[in-house]
């Protein structure tokens, strides 16, 4: 996926201008949220259950060689070839080897964010493949030529009028009406059912990797990814290595948080677990299974001050209480993760510099870090990556120079509060008593959607200290 990240600020802009699907956005600014709470509040002690997780998830991190060896052995025990992939080149030319391999040429895809990661689509029709996204979200914005604007549901900023127009210009289906959602899912079933049973390929994401089975994990609402598993006679599986947990039992813990905090349900429609190809005897499933891991720079950010990031479980939570995400909408980010989890992982999985922007899209209201379900300290982590910044002097030079001079008033306290007020004095008195500035000296761009309050004249360590300067 091409990255924009660069211009997030334009991006940002555009998204806010255009009304309709901005009021998209603040329904499920309103609703996500609580969804969220009372699916944690109704399980008990959801705390708990999230340093739980928290804490086997860290151990498996300071770990991974031990249980990737365990994970391995388990998997290729039960019949998958697995695969290792240190880029997201190496891991698209692996996945366009085993398809040329069975002579494919039709691929069914479930919902996998790490393919998105690496532009897997894009390769894999470039190189003369006809790939189908089966996932309905992923689906409508495949039509459309888009990419996902959220982690959970692709294709939230699309609104109803537009996939209705988008099907009927999209499927030669005849003369139709399709004015309820309910039709629409329908006709995208009858559309989509002829490509299930076309598909040579299926490709799928994991939500998790067990180690002590050899098992991958999925979880999806429409089934799509159970039929991308078990149709086709071959299955690729792509994840990534930080996927792992050691046991069954702590991808049942994951599961109680993975849809509570993702779309508010004790659990999701379908949870499959899969432990390879078909064996003697069974009645379906695929001929041949693969599993690629991808690194990208993970083992990287495993060493690293932002390994925490890793735990990461792409339950969408941050994005749906983050009022930057509400606001701007995930496009704007410029990349595949947007939120602030893309605000973190852009910059790590791609570079500072073409992503700076992103860690100061950021209220520090740390609302992402007490929904994360996996304990992530988000706005530290975001407040780091603006720490690099300013280091490697990726900000604008009047922004760096603005804050060092005001960290050196900061030292000199008298010098600030004598400032401060004059500036406050000033400001009142420019406000000739209506109560509101439209216009201050280098403000213009805060300004420009808003008015500021004036001050009343004093500032409140004068008001503090009270007239005759002692403090009361």
């Amino acid at each position: 996926m091409e990255q924009h990240s660069a211009e997030f600020l334009a991006n940002a802009d555009e998204a806010l201008a255009g009304r309709e699907r901005a009021q998209l956005r603040e329904a499920m600014g309103l609703f996500a949220p609580a969804l969220h709470s009372a699916a944690a509040n109704a399980y008990g002690d959801f705390d708990a259950l999230r340093e739980h997780l928290h804490a086997v998830r860290r151990h498996t991190l300071d770990h991974l060689d031990v249980y990737l060896d365990r994970y391995l052995e388990a998997a290729t025990e039960n019949g998958n070839s697995v695969h290792f992939a240190e880029t997201p080149d190496e891991m698209n030319r692996t996945v366009e080897a085993i398809c040329r391999q069975h002579g494919a040429r039709r691929i069914i895809k479930g919902k996998s964010m790490v393919t998105e990661e690496s532009a897997l689509n894009d390769h894999l029709t470039g190189a003369g493949f006809a790939v189908r996204e089966t996932d309905l979200g992923e689906y409508i914005i495949q039509e459309a030529g888009e990419t996902p604007s959220h982690i959970v549901g692709p294709a939230l900023h699309k609104t109803k009028d537009e996939i209705r127009e988008l099907f009927l210009a999209r499927h030669d289906l005849g003369e139709r009406s399709l004015e309820s959602a309910g039709e629409m899912v329908g006709e995208a079933r009858q559309v989509l059912r002829e490509e299930f049973l076309g598909g040579e390929v299926g490709i799928i994401g994991a939500n998790a990797l067990v180690a002590e089975t050899g098992y991958s994990l999925l979880v999806t609402n429409e089934g799509n990814g159970d039929l991308c598993a078990n149709l086709p006679p071959v299955l690729i599986v792509c994840t990534t290595l930080e996927r792992l947990l050691p046991r069954m039992s702590d991808a049942a813990d994951l599961l109680r948080l993975l849809a509570r905090s993702a779309t508010g349900q004790p659990v999701t429609c379908y949870t499959s677990f899969y432990s390879g190809p078909r064996r003697p005897g069974d009645a379906d499933g695929p001929v041949e299974t693969h599993i690629v891991l991808l690194d990208n720079r993970r083992t990287e950010i495993l060493a690293s001050d932002y390994s925490d990031m890793l735990q990461c479980i792409r339950c969408g939570a941050c994005l749906n209480h983050c009022p930057i995400y509400v606001a701007a909408g995930g496009h704007a980010y410029g990349w595949v993760y947007p939120g602030p989890v893309g605000s973190v992982l852009t910059p790590l999985l791609t570079s500072l510099e073409e992503s700076h922007l992103l860690p100061n899209a950021c209220t520090a209201c740390g609302r992402c870090a007490e929904v994360c379900p996996a304990n992530i300290p988000l706005p530290d982590l975001l407040r780091d990556l603006r720490q690099e910044e300013r280091e490697q002097a990726l900000s604008p030079v009047g922004w760096r120079r603005g804050l060092a001079f005001h960290a050196r008033l900061l030292r000199h306290p008298w010098l600030y509060h004598r400032l401060t007020g004059l500036a406050a004095r000033m400001l009142a008195l420019a406000a000739r008593g209506r109560g509101v500035l439209s216009r201050v000296p280098f403000a213009a761009g805060f300004l420009s959607e808003r008015d500021l309050p004036a001050p009343t004249g004093a500032s409140f360590m004068a008001r503090y200290r009270g007239p005759h300067g002692d403090e009361r």
